[in-house]
């Protein structure tokens, strides 16, 4: 399974596609950043984000896309940007068709540290260890969009594949 994990920001947004099933290591394919101006107008900076996201999933072809939830933060300005951001995100993988997926942080912490409180310094460096990196991805932004995507190939794997089952015995046809 190839995964795109979006780790959303305005004026920075991290990219990671990883490659991996669940339960085994996983591989890095690509990351990267993705900035706006903070100068430019804000329908700008946001078509720029689309434009980029979009390029880099036709490039990428991902199997599914993760990205972070949104979660309230005391400056109001900086929340509004994430969402537009993650909004972006959402947009680009179900305008490619894809499976989009959103996790929580601690989420995201617990899947790739065993501890949901871990810091940016304990998950990059976990981010490292677990795809084999020579050195931590630069900046934290790329490191946490690489998590969201081994979050998503260690656990939303198994989310789909439960929910898939749960469907077909819905329907009555459990196989």
């Amino acid at each position: 399974m190839r995964v795109l994990g979006v780790d959303p920001g305005l004026t920075r947004c991290g990219v990671g596609v990883v490659e991996g099933v669940p339960g085994r290591p996983c591989t890095l394919v690509a990351y990267y950043v993705v900035y706006t101006d903070p100068g430019d107008d804000l329908p700008l900076r946001l078509l720029h984000l689309d434009r980029s996201l979009t390029d880099l999933v036709a490039e990428h072809r991902p199997d599914a896309v993760a990205v972070e939830r949104v979660f309230s933060q005391h400056n109001v300005r900086t929340v509004m940007g994430t969402a537009q951001a993650s909004g972006i995100a959402v947009l680009a993988g179900a305008r490619a068709g894809l499976p989009v997926q959103t996790y929580t942080p601690s989420e995201v912490k617990a899947a790739v540290t065993g501890s949901g409180q871990a810091d940016k310094a304990q998950m990059t460096a976990m981010v490292t260890r677990l795809l084999r990196l020579p050195e931590p991805p630069r900046p934290a932004d790329a490191a946490d969009a690489l998590a969201l995507a081994i979050c998503h190939i260690w656990r939303g794997g198994t989310r789909s594949k439960l929910a898939a089952a749960a469907e077909r015995a819905r329907r009555g046809g459990a196989r």
